[in-house]
């Protein structure tokens, strides 16, 4: 028997209302010694002639202690499950859609994967070829992982998705590039961004490093001018509709295009990675050639690895996403995931089920936390963040009115591989702000 985990740091499922999720609850130490071996089961995969379990875990942390998390994670779940073996393999993010997506149609999925969640999840949902995890999830976890974490995986009243991190957006930045720039506070509008960005033009660093080669660090920008200026009602509605008729949808591409036309982005951005290495956009930030980077909180995890010394970047800090004048969106509405892992439908659910609430063990996301400096979804683990920026992260989650899944993720997969590169087209100069839409549009209609 064959249980592998696919696994990433973001993404989760749909729209989520976010006030409450960050609240203490009671301590979290979960029971699998009775676990039993099964070698060969009916639920698909394989073992070993010696009937040992094997868990083969394909997970994207390439750098620094992130791998060294899975690797530890693998090693104390073997300590307690003696019949168990777990192996590792680094699957790089970017290659992540495609190869599930293959491996899901051959019948050939990995029995635990990283669940991005949105129309994705759901048309995985529909297909058949995720677990209902709901009778699963055991009373330890449930007692340090907030209900509202758990609706993101959910559909139709089936858990498809466990949480393991939150994940929302915003700028990253240093405070020492700020400083020498004379930007005293983060802004707070627009017009204040593009204030602080003609200020650290004037410093020879980039303003705001991004990696269009990618796309979606590109795309990033669009989805934080719809949440601004469209209503949470129609991002919700449209999630059910997929009309994009809202006049929002272009005055978001507007707002963007007004952005890009005062070239805040590093030189050659259309042909720089998003986290590759010291020349992509988050180790621009690490090595103090660009100021800020818009991305989500697995940020910071990846800007510490790029850095001279490998080490979490000293003057590091964090604001959201500014508000805009006139949006029918609510000035403190939040893109962002829970991410977590799903399991196959023909993984075998016990050892399935349990590799997934030992990860949310307290002990486990402590060291989540410390691996890849991003916000644990277990309540008990949070209170040990030290980190400035991170504390912003998660006050500004919890007082979120409003929080939306990354619209490519909402919209599904048609849709938001059409967003993305619509977004690149239009800071390419290759389309205009209607053009946005008139792409969406016409992936909606093959949706």
């Amino acid at each position: 028997m064959r249980v592998r985990l696919f696994s990433r740091l973001d993404e989760g499922d749909g729209l989520m209302k976010g006030k409450q999720l960050f609240a203490a609850t009671a301590a979290l130490t979960v029971g699998l010694a009775g676990l039993t071996a099964c070698g060969g089961g009916s639920d698909g995969g394989s073992g070993d002639s010696g009937g040992k379990v094997t868990l083969s875990v394909w997970h994207n942390a390439t750098t620094g202690p992130g791998g060294d998390w899975w690797t530890k994670a693998g090693a104390d779940f073997e300590a307690a499950h003696p019949n168990v073996k777990v192996e590792l393999q680094v699957v790089q993010n970017e290659d992540y859609d495609g190869k599930l997506q293959t491996a899901l149609n051959a019948g050939e999925a990995p029995d635990i994967f990283m669940q991005r969640g949105g129309g994705k999840m759901a048309a995985m949902a529909k297909a058949g070829q995720l677990m209902d995890l709901a009778d699963s999830v055991t009373p330890e976890t449930k007692s340090v992982i907030n209900e509202a974490a758990f609706k993101p995986g959910t559909i139709d009243g089936k858990l498809y998705s466990m949480p393991l991190t939150v994940l929302p957006g915003g700028f990253f930045y240093s405070k020492d590039l700020f400083a020498k720039a004379g930007v005293t506070t983060p802004p707070a509008t627009i017009t204040e961004l593009q204030a602080a960005v003609e200020k650290l033009k004037a410093t020879k660093v980039a303003p705001i490093a991004l990696g269009g080669k990618d796309a979606w660090p590109a795309a990033h920008y669009y989805y934080f001018f719809a949440v601004r200026e469209c209503s949470a009602a129609t991002i919700t509605d449209t999630a059910k509709n997929l009309s994009f008729t809202d006049p929002c949808w272009v005055k978001a591409a507007e707002r963007l295009k007004a952005l890009a036309d005062s070239k805040p982005f590093n030189e050659g951005f259309l042909t720089t990675s998003a986290q590759q290495g010291a020349g992509s956009s988050a180790g621009l930030v690490a090595n103090h050639k660009a100021a800020m980077e818009l991305m989500g909180a697995w940020d910071a995890g990846v800007i510490g690895s790029l850095t001279p010394d490998a080490k979490p970047l000293a003057d590091l800090d964090w604001f959201p996403f500014p508000s805009v004048e006139g949006g029918a969106g609510d000035p403190g509405a939040m893109l962002g995931s829970v991410g977590g892992n799903s399991c196959w439908a023909k993984a075998p659910k016990a050892e399935c089920t349990a590799f997934l609430n030992f990860l949310a063990t307290t002990p486990l996301q402590e060291g989540y936390y410390r691996a890849f400096q991003a916000p644990p979804v277990n309540s008990k683990a949070q209170a040990v963040v030290t980190e400035p920026y991170l504390k912003s992260v998660i006050e500004a989650f919890n007082k979120a009115p409003f929080v939306s899944e990354w619209l490519d993720t909402v919209y599904g997969q048609n849709i938001g591989n059409a967003l993305n590169t619509s977004v690149v087209d239009l800071l390419a100069g290759k389309t205009d702000a209607p053009g946005i839409v008139k792409a969406v549009q016409s992936a909606a209609k093959k949706a």
